[in-house]
């Protein structure tokens, strides 16, 4: 695959995870529920690339998960910051293909 490619498939799962994890909101969501939720954008999304871009967003302290060490499947949920970037009302730092806002 071409590195730009890569690069923006990777951004635009980012965001789409912010999206899954918004609308599931105040509960959160399993990792399977957010793997459903974006494989109809992503048809070819694999269990590790999600994790690998949950665990980014964790990181970037957007999301919490849990059950990281301890369970076999993940649980996350959006932090104050990840609801912040998904609603407009903070700046996104590159990394996240966030669309610009219309409205």
């Amino acid at each position: 695959m071409n590195p730009d490619l890569d690069k923006a498939r990777r951004e635009n799962m980012r965001w789409l995870i912010l999206q899954a994890l918004y609308s599931a909101q105040p509960i959160g969501a399993s990792e399977q529920v957010v793997l459903s939720a974006i494989a109809p954008m992503i048809p070819d999304v694999t269990p590790l690339e999600l994790r690998r871009n949950l665990d980014y967003l964790a990181e970037r302290g957007l999301l919490t998960i849990d059950g990281r060490n301890t369970m076999p499947q993940w649980f996350c949920k959006l932090d104050r910051y990840g609801i912040d970037v998904v609603e407009y009302t903070l700046a996104v730092e590159p990394g996240i293909a966030r669309p610009a806002k219309y409205w």
